[in-house]
């Protein structure tokens, strides 16, 4: 684990309302949101798309990981002046973060195992939004590296 601090940028895509309470909700409800993403080419429908990095990222928490919150996934953007049906464009403020590396096979739950470890640490999370960066170094779903970047104060 690092600290870093990140600057404000837009994202847009698509997101849903879900919870950490129930895993097996949790995990059906990204699989859903992920499938979507990538079955309706979310990406390739993103206007002024900064590269193609994909964002996981969670925010509007109603209090801490066990309580509802927004997961959304999308791409980050030069401007957010053009926005697709069925999409939505969110902007984030920025500011300080633990990183975190997930490194495996994603399909066989190494972000997961990730989020599992940060939620049984004792940060000083602030809740206002944490990120998954799918990079080139996730390009390889079998031997991937992903970004998780945790909100602290």
């Amino acid at each position: 684990m690092e600290n870093t601090t990140i600057t404000p940028f837009n994202l847009i895509g698509i997101e849903i309302r879900t919870n950490t309470k129930g895993i097996v909700e949790l995990a059906t409800d990204m699989q859903n949101l992920w499938g979507k993403f990538i079955a309706q080419n979310i990406a390739g429908q993103i206007p002024n798309k900064i590269d193609n990095t994909v964002y996981a990222v969670y925010t509007d928490y109603e209090g801490d990981y066990t309580k509802p919150y927004t997961a959304f996934i999308g791409c980050k953007v030069a401007e957010v002046d053009s926005i697709p049906d069925s999409m939505v464009a969110r902007s984030f403020h920025g500011g300080k973060y633990a990183k975190y590396i997930a490194k495996g096979n994603l399909l066989q739950g190494s972000v997961v195992n990730a989020w599992k470890h940060i939620w049984s640490l004792n940060l000083d999370r602030k809740y206002t939004a944490d990120f998954e960066i799918y990079g080139e170094k996730a390009a390889n779903y079998l031997d991937a590296e992903v970004e998780i970047l945790v909100g602290i104060n």
